[in-house]
């Protein structure tokens, strides 16, 4: 039997309650229609904790955290969310960036302390996709490390860019580039790239993994805190950072895929997308029978 699986909720204020609200919705319908067991605990965090004790971080939210297995946040522009990346000693960053037709993962360590555990991921991840795997630096130890790891795994295609035709290669035919993993000082610069060339903010959702501890998970951006209460919150990049971390914090990829299918074809709507938060999720969420995807692997059972 699947043990329960604990997603530790930041919400913050501003838009964070409204988001994050439509996100536990989201959890709660795609683990019914996929028999996951997932328990959401919402934690006092940034304004929200400041307004109820005095604290962005009280100690209960930290000791929260920690014991979850996945954290995901709803305010990523909150100061109070560095401290929450310092707890949980984060090695891996995940950008996912959806395009028209489909979506570029770019893989990236926070420092290059953690360049092999970032390569290690990334051929994870790519063979848990579609089987191919970019790599983007320009040392030669780098092509080293890479090459040490594809020797590890059989079947994945391995390409090889510089910098410069990796840009190129997202401006022109960024469909085909499934999973780019990149130096860490390039990290950055490559899923901003990406991100400008898929010329939607909505469209991007951001991960950070540890070792060994949980993930945190969080939207590219967020509408600002003047429309929070009006209901009008576009949830489309917290849907999307909700099926990144099934994905990848938690290893239930069917899942992730049900939700980033229903989230996508209702957003791609010609004229006739739901205007408001809570319209936006419930179309979401009536798809989702149709968006259903049932193609478990072995790499998704639950770590």
């Amino acid at each position: 039997m699947n043990r329960s699986k604990k997603v530790a909720c930041l919400a913050g204020d501003g838009v964070g309650p409204e988001l994050m609200a439509e996100a536990t919705r989201a959890l709660t319908r795609v683990s019914q229609l996929h028999s996951l067991a997932l328990e959401d605990v919402h934690l006092p965090f940034a304004g929200e904790a400041v307004t109820r004790g005095g604290h962005p971080l009280p100690p209960a939210t930290r000791d929260g955290y920690k014991r979850a297995d996945a954290v995901l946040v709803a305010a990523p522009h909150e100061p109070a969310l560095d401290g929450v990346k310092a707890d949980l000693e984060l090695a891996v960053r995940l950008s996912r960036v959806h395009l028209r037709g489909g979506d570029v993962l770019v893989v990236g360590a926070v420092g290059p302390w953690a360049d092999e555990l970032a390569v290690e991921r990334a051929f994870t991840s790519a063979a848990a996709r579609h089987g191919r795997l970019t790599s983007v630096g320009s040392s030669p130890a780098w092509r080293a490390l890479v090459d040490t790891e594809q020797s590890r795994w059989g079947g994945l295609t391995v390409e090889h860019l510089t910098p410069g035709e990796a840009l190129v290669r997202l401006r022109e035919a960024p469909l085909e580039v499934d999973v780019l993993v990149t130096e860490s000082q390039l990290a950055a610069a490559v899923a901003d790239a990406a991100a400008h060339l898929a010329g939607s903010a909505p469209a991007v959702a951001h991960a950070w993994l540890s070792e060994t501890g949980p993930g945190l998970f969080a939207p590219g951006t967020c509408d600002d805190a003047e429309v929070a209460g009006f209901g009008v919150a576009d949830p489309t990049a917290m849907l999307l950072t909700t099926s990144l971390m099934l994905a990848e914090g938690l290893g239930r990829r069917s899942a992730a895929r049900t939700l980033e299918r229903a989230v996508g074809a209702v957003a791609g709507l010609n004229g006739s997308r739901p205007t408001g938060t809570r319209p936006f999720t419930d179309a979401v969420l009536e798809l989702l029978p149709e968006t259903r995807t049932d193609l478990e692997l072995d790499a998704e059972a639950w770590r």
